[in-house]
């Protein structure tokens, strides 16, 4: 039985990958990284190791590099707050409904405040129970440490929820959790094989579809008691 559903956040509740990827292209491109569509998902959405090896190549310290990462942050932040509604068309709606039938976390590699300013316009976060957002001492996605630590806050075991997910690093941490994982594939990832998956849609529409299938009560089965 579903008890839970583990969200993450940016691009799969919200419009905010592409947000992420121009704050990084603006910071990084004054030092020479000119960062591409193809590398941000190799660096960024499948091994989480960022840009900062091409920094570090080029005889950047590690406190450069802090510094530069701060600037990434802060120029996201200025993005997020300047930016309308960022919620996905559709997905309130579909919150509203969910949670009606079942506990709804959020478990994201972001800092809570880029959650509350992606969150801003709308009011999708009502819906939500728990923000697990970016911790000190929790390993990143793909590592499953959110993951294991939002399942022990609930008190809930890996088999009593369904996480989605929208890159390959999220899909890896929630596997090596125990979570099935339902993936909503964005533009970025279009035709990404997510192996592993216990399924793959390409709109919320579908999403929905199989989380209604997921929290659908099963019949018991029926006894025929033989006449004497």
């Amino acid at each position: 039985m579903i008890k839970a559903i583990l969200w993450d956040n940016d691009g799969v509740l919200c419009d905010t990958e592409r947000l992420f990827f121009e704050a990084n292209c603006r910071v990084l491109a004054p030092h020479g990284v000119a960062l591409t569509r193809e590398q941000y998902v190799a660096w960024y959405l499948e091994d989480n190791r960022g840009a900062w090896h091409v920094l570090r190549g080029r005889g950047y310290g590690e406190v450069q590099i802090a510094e530069v990462r701060t600037a990434r942050d802060n120029c996201y932040a200025h993005l997020l707050s300047d930016a309308g509604q960022l919620c996905f068309a559709g997905v309130e709606a579909m919150l509203s409904r969910l949670a009606q039938r079942v506990a709804m976390s959020i478990v994201t590699a972001s800092f809570a405040e880029h959650v509350a300013l992606a969150h801003r316009a709308g009011e999708a976060l009502n819906h939500i129970g728990h923000i697990f957002a970016r911790t000190d001492g929790l390993r990143p996605k793909p590592h499953p440490d959110a993951y294991l630590h939002a399942l022990h806050k609930l008190g809930l075991h890996a088999d009593e929820c369904i996480a989605v997910e929208d890159t390959p690093r999220g899909l890896a941490a929630a596997s090596a959790a125990g979570l099935r994982c339902i993936v909503l594939r964005s533009d970025l990832l279009e035709g990404y094989r997510f192996r592993g998956a216990y399924r793959v849609v390409d709109s919320h529409l579908q999403l929905e579809s199989e989380l209604d299938a997921l929290l659908r009560p099963t019949e018991p089965p029926i006894l025929h008691t033989a006449c004497l």
